[in-house]
Formats: C-alpha cells, structure tokens, sequence
C-alpha cells in the first residue's frame, strides 16, 4: 500500500507538505500541490478512510432520506434524476451516500443517522410534517430539505409557482379557456405553490375558474388520475385541455382519453410536469414542465457539504432553480 512516506519521498518533499497537499491545506504553492496530487495518483495513493475520520471528525458520508407514499423511489425518473446529481456532486467533495428509505421500527430518523455516524442528512421525499422528520431537521445534524421549506434549514426547491403559471399562461395561448388541473395530494407544499399559481394565472388572465375542473389525486398514481380523467370528461361541458400533477400520471389520463376514442389533441389537449424521458417518447410528445433535476441534487449536495465543513458561517436559505416549458405536441390550438 503507498503511503504519504512513498509520495514524499518521489516528489521530494516533506511529508507534512504531502500530508498539507492532499488534506488542501493552503499555505503551501498550488504548482507544488499540483505536484503531489497527481505523483499520489499515478502511484495509486488512497487516504485511509478511518484516519481522515479521527484527524476531521467526520465520517465523509452523508444521508440520503427518501420514503415516498407511491414507493417507487429510485425507480422514478425524477427523484433518481435529483438523486444521480446528488452523488456525482458528494463524489466530488470525497462523500459516500447511504439511502435512508427504510428504518428500524425500533428507532426513529435521528437515531438511524446517529447510529450510521452520518455527517448530514438530505431530505428529498417523506412526510415532512411527520414528528419524527421535525425531529430530524430540529436536531443538531445538519440537514437540507428539497421541494419543501422549513425556517431552520436549507431548502433546495423548484420554482413551482413561475413553471405552473408559464403552463397555464401557454395553454391560454394556445386558445384554451376551459383549463382542468388534477393535482397531487394538497398537504405537499409543491401541490399548494402549483395551485396558486393556477388559480392566480387564470384570474390575471380573466378566465373563469370552475371548481369541478379541479380534481384531487396522487402524484404517481395512474389510476388515479384516469379515475380523474374520467370525471371530468363526463361532465356537461368538460374542459378542453387536462394539467397532469406529473408525467406519469399523465399516461393513466390518456389512456382515460383514447379508451373515449378521443385523439390528443385534435380532440383534448393534456400537459404534463416534470419534463422526463418518458414524456417525450410518447406519442404525441407531451407539453410539460422540465424541472432541472440536476442542479436541484447537485445544488442540494453543496449546500449541505458547505454547512457540515463550514458551521460557523452557514444559515437557512432557500435555493429557488428554475423549471422550463417543454411545448410538445399535446396542446393543440383552439379557435376562439
């Protein structure tokens, strides 16, 4: 195994300046830490993981909470893609990730991470008004949250209120007046945001809002939103254009749609949330929100590696990324 001893002795140097070069220390040049980097690399130098944990304090390895109602995790396109900018940014700075989707019912989220000796904790998918995720973000590990805001810690969160009024505002555009919107389960703070917004882009915009083109479902929940679909459709005058709480649910309203013999969007425009793969390999195309998964992870990453190596200096902030207009092809045009 090499050792620092190994890399001192090929670069000429001291031991306390490999030992400075690579713990990036800054009272030492950067063409000889340069130096060190890349000698300690070709020779295939590895820190011991256990040492740099008693010399810092820290375990270099920070937790991952994700414990979704619809259980599908990593297996759906938008958390994994949040989720892959998290690691490959916690890579970056020397950080493992550990997945805390399951516990003990013996202990509580606190004391999970506690016992995995973790550095800080991102919380990316829960029950976040559950007492045992408050007693997590209250206690003294450090803790970033995404798509959700609490006043004691970090949040990284998608502009839901400028991505669903440019959804709205571009169906309006496109002639639509009688705009439908099935949302997520309204206790989320995502599903609040997109439902203001909603209703405040179609008062600017003087547009009768009717409280049956509102319809509760899951996010996630196919079924659901085809059940939803259905409703809407079988009213006396049903709307001419469908906003999905997400892209996968939208598939369970066009299944909904073409089982009516309907074709979109000849005969019913429908838009999306998200922007995933899978909405643009449907056909037709679906117009869709494209949230910026990995700046959302990566950025969360940052800021939580910056307030576990920074204590001093850190604060709660809210980190606002912003989403995109994917127009489709599922909104047609509507004459008026």
């Amino acid at each position: 195994m090499v050792s620092m001893k190994d890399i001192a002795k090929s670069c000429d140097v001291s031991i306390a300046t490999v030992s400075k070069a690579l713990n990036g220390h800054k009272d030492i040049g950067e063409e000889t830490r340069k130096k060190v980097k890349e000698i300690a690399a070709s020779m295939g130098y590895y820190p011991n993981a256990a040492a740099r944990a008693l010399k810092t304090h820290r375990s270099y390895n920070i937790g991952v909470l994700l414990n979704d109602e619809a259980h599908s995790g990593l297996t759906h396109e938008y958390f994994s893609a949040v989720l892959e900018g998290v690691r490959v940014e916690a890579e970056s700075k020397g950080y493992d990730i550990t997945f805390i989707n399951t516990h003990s019912s013996k202990m509580t989220y606190y004391e999970h991470c506690k016992y995995r000796d973790l550095d800080g904790v991102i919380i990316a998918c829960t029950d976040f008004e559950a007492p045992e995720v408050v007693e997590l973000i209250e206690s003294s590990i450090p803790t970033v949250t995404i798509d959700y805001v609490f006043n004691n810690c970090t949040s990284v969160v998608s502009d839901n209120i400028k991505g669903m009024r440019e959804l709205v505002e571009y169906v309006y555009h496109k002639g639509h007046r009688r705009i439908a919107y099935i949302h997520g389960q309204k206790e989320k703070a995502v599903t609040r945001d997109r439902l203001a917004a909603y209703y405040n882009m179609l008062e600017e915009l003087d547009v009768e809002i009717r409280d049956e083109y509102i319809k509760p479902s899951l996010y996630l929940d196919w079924e659901k939103a085809q059940q939803a679909t259905n409703e809407l459709m079988a009213l006396k005058e049903p709307p001419t254009c469908i906003i999905y709480p997400d892209d996968l649910s939208i598939t369970g309203g066009i299944n909904a749609l073409r089982n009516r013999g309907l074709n979109i969007p000849e005969d019913i425009s429908v838009a999306g949330y998200d922007g995933t793969n899978l909405s643009q390999m449907l056909n037709p195309r679906i117009t869709t929100v494209k949230q910026d998964t990995d700046t959302i992870g990566r950025t969360a990453a940052r800021e939580l590696i910056s307030e576990i190596e920074k204590p001093n200096s850190a604060f709660a902030k809210r980190v606002i990324v912003q989403g995109e207009i994917i127009p489709g092809e599922s909104v047609g045009e509507v004459i008026i």
